[in-house]
Order: structure tokens, then sequence, then C-alpha cells
């Protein structure tokens, strides 16, 4: 594929975990790559540098996607090195297990920053700057449905971008763009595993039917097919991604 046919893929937060083993995967379907990270230089250095090794395309960005200014200049920056956008992966996100009453202003406005208004941001900008043709898959999550306790204000975050995808899905009518999330369930990634014992761990993992937790490579699989032309016809949808968990 020549670099004037390469489609050009953005996914935030890809240093590290999921989003990492999401940006090698669009890699290796012939994507070219812009690895926006938040804080985490070496690692998103570094993961550039493998997939250039790999005979990929690939940048690294540091972008803050809570900040409008920010997501204006991923998306430039991105444009002038690769060409413009075809596929956004909104992978960005915090989560702080915590009892609602026990949140501070700070830690709420932090979750929606990043989780809610970093999904607006760069959806807004994607309205105006994404080829026609392109995909968008947004990340909420099973917690959604679980409404675990201590996970009211992931949940209410992840619950205010189903919503933006689905309306955002008819917002773009007549571009054939597509607008779907993904809602993994536990994933055995070092976020996920850090500060839990080994019976928490063996507790979360044999919660879904299939008895174990998901692979970084589950979620990205299902974002390869939300990107591939397979998934032409599925729009506007939350894909819960867990193993049959909710």
């Amino acid at each position: 594929m020549t670099t004037e046919q390469r489609k050009v893929a953005i996914v935030t937060g890809a240093s590290r975990g999921i989003g990492a083993v999401i940006a090698r995967q669009l890699a290796s379907q012939g994507l070219a790559v812009a690895i926006n990270y938040a804080n985490s230089a070496d690692e998103a250095s570094r993961l550039v540098v493998e997939l250039r090794q790999a005979g990929h395309q690939a940048i690294a960005i540091k972008a803050d996607v809570a900040n409008g200014e920010d997501v204006r200049r991923l998306f430039d920056e991105t444009e002038a090195k690769l060409g413009k956008v075809d596929v956004l992966i909104n992978n960005a996100g915090i989560l702080k297990v915590l009892p609602l009453a026990q949140h501070s202003d700070e830690l709420f406005e932090q979750t929606f920053a990043i989780n809610t208004r970093g999904t607006f941001n760069t959806l807004r900008e994607a309205a105006t700057r994404l080829n026609d043709g392109g995909r968008i898959v947004n990340f909420s999550s099973s917690t959604v449905g679980l409404n675990l306790p201590g996970y009211a204000v992931y949940i209410a975050s992840k619950a205010a971008v189903e919503s933006l995808t689905q309306v955002f899905a008819k917002e773009l009518r007549g571009r054939n763009i597509t607008v779907n999330a993904v809602a993994p369930g536990p994933v055995a990634t070092e976020l996920f595993l850090q500060g839990k014992s080994e019976e928490q761990i063996q507790a979360f993992a044999k919660m879904p039917p299939l008895e174990r937790l998901g692979q970084p490579e589950d979620i990205a699989q299902v974002i390869a097919f939300l990107v591939s032309p397979a998934a032409d016809w599925v729009n506007g949808q939350i894909l819960r991604t867990n193993g049959g968990l909710v």
C-alpha cells in the first residue's frame, strides 16, 4: 500500500495498555497511526520505534484530550505528517474506584474532563476533519450495565459517551462515517491488575460465563472489525466486549 493510499488513524491514550495494542493492530492492517499520549513520552516513543522497525508508519503526539486546543493541534500534526484522518479511536480514559460520597470535586472534574469532554473534543474536531467514509470508535465500559458500587462517577462519564456515540452517528448522516463504541469488561492490563490481590483478580475472572479476564487483543480485534469494510453496516452501536458479563 502506498503512502497515498494508506489510511490514517488517531488512537488516543495509545502509549501503553489497550491503546498500544490497538495501535499495533491498526498498523498491522496497513494504517498509518498517530499515537497520542498525555504523559508517557518514553513509552510512546518506544512504540513508534517498534512500529517503524516493522515497516509501519507511526508518529507520537503529546496532547491532552480534555483540552480543545490540544485536540486541534493533534489533528493538525497528524494531517501534516501522515495525511487527513480516516479513523479515530477514543481510548484515553481514567478510572478511580471510590464511593460517590468520597469523590472530591477535583476527581469528579478530572473523570469527566478526560472520559467525557475528551471524547466530545475529538468528536467535535472529527466532524469537520475526518474523511468521508471514516470510522470512529469510542470507549465506554461494561460497568455501565453492572452498576457496581464505587463506580458511580466513572459510569456516569461513560454513559455520557454512549449517548454522544449514538447521537453523533446520526448527525454525520450523508458522509458514510460510522460511529460506534466498545464497552469492555475487566481486561488484564497493568492498570487493572495494579493494587488487586490474586483473589480479587480471580473473582473478576470468574464473573463472565467464559471464565477469564479479557485480553487487550480481544478489544483490539473488535476495533479492527469496526474499522474494516466488514462493519460497513454497523453504526451507532455499543458493543459490549466482555465475555457475556452483562
